[in-house]
């Protein structure tokens, strides 16, 4: 096994295939702190209006361990997805010198005008988001619509990429190393589409790497308001749609962000319990899945399977993550920073009724060259895991129309 990390693999300098496998004595260890778990006392308020209840937690557990195999799943994994490790490094505009272990997917299209595609995902979600969208990217039903080769790497500390050892390893830094890792794979030009983190990484990367990135599309473009909007707002000079996103933002902060700020302030406190509780862990992860979906109804299995991809190696890293971004400037306190330089390729956005924000088109073109924006009536946070069909036709849309995306350059190059 690689360390402490409970699975086995090698990070070499090179990509090389991977399988997943873990240790079969702490999928057992684990099964039995499932079956160890103390329940809450129940008490008489309203339904999630402090957290999963007691019923939520009992149904799990018994399912943990009457229903659920670990090694079904893993299979299962191992034949959805084309994986590998690799170690990159992060180039002269980083300031994170160590060299950095990353699990990937990596799917290519069979069509010879495939755009490379990087695909970041975020808390508490993992590579498995992409899993709705890959086969609708990689080979779509029509030829006129774009196909990709598609990028998925585990953020540090996520997933089956070991987390850092040392600290400064947050979304500008990440953003560093999965420019190296696209360079590394071949791909000198590449679009990119990402959600929660995935949607700072995004920023972040095509604006610090103009040359790489073609262009973005974001699930998670966020732009608080600013001294001026709340001037406006408070004097009722708003627009409905700054008033929807200003309410969605109070909502947010007030009611929302809980889960947050621990993990951006005090994460091992936190990380010590959940580390050492599997349903725990689950229960504190599914309390957000929840809430950040429409009208998804989470299954036990992907419950559980979600969990793991945290609990594998342990959750710290994945909660800590926060206290990177709050170090770096991506959050300030309650909300979000608007620390972002503007990005001069062509963005696209997607928006979703159930997620945790909206930004109004205006706002939005304060830091980035926003060309197409798309706002549904359904859906939530995950969006490639919960609407697949709309993310894609967003997809398709923008990097369908090559003169407004800017893939027009890879036919350009093709043809150089």
């Amino acid at each position: 096994m690689a360390n402490d990390l409970n699975f086995r693999a090698h990070f070499g300098s090179s990509p090389a295939p991977f399988k997943i496998d873990v240790s079969p004595d702490f999928i057992k260890e684990t099964t039995l702190k499932v079956s160890l778990t103390r329940l809450i006392v129940d008490v008489d308020v309203p339904e999630w209006s402090e957290g999963p209840s007691r019923h939520n937690v009992s149904t799990l557990r018994n399912y943990w361990l009457n229903g659920y195999d670990w090694f079904k799943i893993q299979d299962q994994l191992n034949k959805k997805y084309t994986q590998f490790t690799t170690t990159v490094t992060t180039g002269p505009k980083s300031n994170f010198s160590d060299p950095v272990p990353l699990h990937f997917v990596h799917h290519k299209s069979p069509r010879k005008d495939a755009i490379p595609l990087l695909f970041s995902h975020g808390w508490p979600g993992s590579f498995m988001e992409v899993g709705h969208i890959i086969d609708g990217l990689t080979d779509p039903p029509n030829a006129s619509d774009p196909a990709f080769h598609v990028v998925v790497p585990s953020i540090p500390g996520f997933g089956f990429s070991p987390a850092p050892k040392k600290l400064g390893l947050g979304n500008k830094e990440v953003a560093n190393v999965l420019n190296s890792l696209m360079l590394q794979l071949g791909y000198n030009k590449y679009v990119m589409q990402g959600g929660d983190f995935g949607g700072l990484i995004l920023r972040y990367l095509a604006a610090a790497y103009p040359e790489n990135v073609v262009s973005v599309l974001s699930n998670f473009y966020i732009v608080t308001p600013n001294e001026t909007d709340w001037k406006r707002f408070h004097a009722g000079e708003t627009s409905e749609e700054e008033n929807f996103g200003i309410r969605k933002f109070e909502n947010y902060k007030v009611n929302s962000s809980g889960y947050r700020f621990i993990q951006q302030t005090r994460p091992a406190s936190l990380a010590i319990g959940m580390t050492d509780s599997p349903i725990g862990n689950a229960m504190w992860m599914y309390d957000l899945m929840h809430a950040a979906v429409d009208f998804h109804q989470w299954t036990p299995e992907e419950i559980v399977t979600w969990s793991m991809m945290y609990y594998i190696q342990g959750p710290y890293a994945g909660m800590r993550y926060y206290k990177e971004g709050q170090s770096e400037g991506s959050f300030v306190n309650f909300t979000f920073s608007n620390d972002f330089d503007y990005i001069h390729q062509p963005v696209a956005i997607s928006e979703f009724p159930k997620d945790i924000w909206s930004t109004p088109l205006s706002w939005a073109r304060r830091y980035g060259n926003v060309v197409q924006k798309r706002v549904h009536d359904k859906g939530g946070h995950f969006a490639a895991f919960e609407v697949p069909d709309l993310l894609l036709a967003d997809i398709r849309e923008f990097w369908g129309n090559g003169s407004l995306s800017g893939v027009d350059v890879f036919k350009q190059s093709k043809r150089a």
